[in-house]
C-alpha cells in the first residue's frame, strides 16, 4: 500500500469524513468541545503523528471551507451543495483539500481514497458520484498524478 494509502490514514481520514460531518450539523458546541468529544475513545489509538494527519485534514478543510466549497460547485455541474448528500459533500471537501494543498498525497491516492469513503459511509451510487467529480478535477492538476513529495509514514 502506498505511504497516503496505508490503513491507519484511511482510518484518520474516514474520521475526518466523520467529525466534518458532525460539525456540518452540529454547530452548538464549540470546536474544541465538538473535537474533545469526538476523539474521547480514539485518542489512545493515536500517535503523535497520526494525531498531526487527523488535524492537518480537520483544520484544513474547516480553514478552506470557501476556497473548498467554491471548487467543488465549479467541478460539480447542476449540484448545489446543499443537495449532496453530507458525507459526499464532506467526502469531496476532504479529497479537494488533499489534492490541493496536500502535495505529499498523489492525487490518485486521494481520489481512490474519497471513493472507498464514500461507498464505506453511504452507498455504492456515492462512490461513483465522487469518482465522477473529482475525475473531472485530476485531470487539470499540474503535477504527477501517482506520485507525492515524501514525507515521514504514520
Amino acid at each position: 500500500m502506498t505511504q497516503s494509502g496505508s490503513p491507519n490514514r484511511h482510518l484518520l481520514r474516514l474520521w475526518a469524513v466523520q467529525f466534518l460531518f458532525q460539525r456540518d450539523y452540529n454547530r452548538y458546541d464549540t470546536w474544541e468541545e465538538a473535537l474533545e468529544l469526538f476523539l474521547e475513545g480514539k485518542k489512545r489509538k493515536m500517535s503523535r503523528k497520526m494525531r498531526a494527519f487527523f488535524d492537518e485534514r480537520i483544520d484544513g478543510v474547516s480553514m478552506r471551507l470557501e476556497e473548498l466549497d467554491r471548487e467543488l460547485k465549479r467541478n460539480s455541474d447542476n449540484w448545489d451543495l446543499h443537495r449532496m448528500g453530507g458525507v459526499d459533500r464532506n467526502v469531496l471537501r476532504l479529497a479537494f483539500f488533499e489534492l490541493l494543498h496536500c502535495s505529499d498525497v498523489p492525487p490518485v491516492v486521494a481520489v481512490n481514497e474519497a471513493v472507498q469513503l464514500a461507498k464505506e459511509l453511504s452507498s455504492e451510487e456515492s462512490g461513483k458520484f465522487v469518482n465522477g467529480i473529482l475525475d473531472n478535477v485530476i485531470r487539470k492538476l499540474d503535477r504527477p498524478l501517482r506520485q507525492g513529495v515524501p514525507k515521514e509514514e504514520i
